[in-house]
């Protein structure tokens, strides 16, 4: 729908200066931090997209995502038997196999995510993302984090955008889709909401942030136009799409702050994993070191936490 994306406008004063007031949000304390950080483990998206993965710390993640939390902790919160873990398991489509035959060893249910389609620079043919996704999905990925071509946003090519996103789509098959707009490198606010509308038409179930490897990846600004896309849409359409920041979020207070905002933006219907996911590869420590003050009233020693 081009006429709708022509009128994009976006008040970038307003937005910065909302964003502003999220980073002096007071953070929730005692209980109710816990339950939140809780609710941020069950929607990480556990990740290692390293050069120098090898099968053997895929198994060390891929348990770490079937026990996020130390088992004392969470009979001491009462939540041991609540089934709490990460929403998935997010590698290259190299190491997808490992990670699927582990989490079936381990008779876990919880999804492989793989990126694909040029990740992370986009910058290949789209015969060859197309084909790269095919055979994540064939490895057994059940979620695909796709990359879109930055050239296409920069130039306005907003038809041929659809199209790719539309191609990866169909490429996916019964496969989740989250859309990667890498915004750190798409020029402006406008068109970070004009690529996430596109995205959204052209079928994902999820937008994205960021890779994680670019230089600005995650930011409030960013998420705050993203979601009232999502908003837009949802009102518009009746279809909710879920959001995922990603890259830079490292600490148990970013998380919680991502929390809020998406509830403040799009409603508690939005915080669970179907909806809402969190791009991380050390969030996770950090957010069992705080449960762990929590219950001790110490912090933990570096042998006291299990490391990925």
């Amino acid at each position: 729908e081009l006429g709708w994306i022509s009128k994009v406008y976006v008040n970038r004063p307003a937005v910065v200066r909302h964003a502003e007031q999220i980073k002096k949000w007071r953070t929730v304390k005692g209980n109710w931090q816990a339950a939140w950080l809780l609710k941020a483990v069950t929607c990480i998206d556990l990740t290692t997209l390293s050069g120098d993965d090898t099968p053997s710390n895929v198994h060390r993640l891929c348990f770490k995502a079937k026990h996020p939390i130390r088992e004392d902790l969470l009979k001491a919160l009462d939540m041991h038997d609540e089934g709490i873990a990460v929403a998935a398991v997010c590698v290259y489509p190299a190491r997808v196999i490992d990670a699927v035959n582990t989490l079936m060893a381990a008779g876990c249910d919880i999804p492989v995510a793989s990126v694909a389609a040029g990740f992370p620079s986009g910058q290949t043919p789209l015969e060859t993302k197309l084909a790269e996704i095919r055979l994540a999905v064939e490895y057994g990925a059940r979620e695909i984090d796709i990359v879109i071509s930055r050239s296409l946003v920069l130039a306005g090519q907003w038809e041929g955008l659809y199209e790719e996103i539309r191609q990866c789509r169909q490429a996916c098959g019964k496969a989740h889709m989250k859309t990667i707009l890498a915004t750190g490198e798409l020029g402006s606010l406008p068109n970070v909401y004009k690529a996430s509308m596109i995205a959204m038409m052209a079928g994902s179930d999820f937008i994205k942030t960021s890779t994680g490897k670019e230089v600005e990846n995650a930011t409030f600004p960013v998420g705050v136009v993203m979601m009232r896309a999502i908003r837009e849409y949802y009102w518009q359409t009746g279809n909710k799409v879920g959001f995922k920041p990603a890259g830079g979020i490292r600490t148990a207070k970013d998380a919680i702050t991502w929390l809020m905002l998406v509830k403040d933006e799009l409603g508690v219907e939005w915080l669970k994993p179907e909806l809402f996911r969190l791009g991380a590869s050390s969030l996770l420590e950090d957010i069992e070191k705080q449960i762990f003050y929590h219950v001790t009233g110490t912090y933990p020693l570096p042998h006291d936490l299990a490391t990925v």
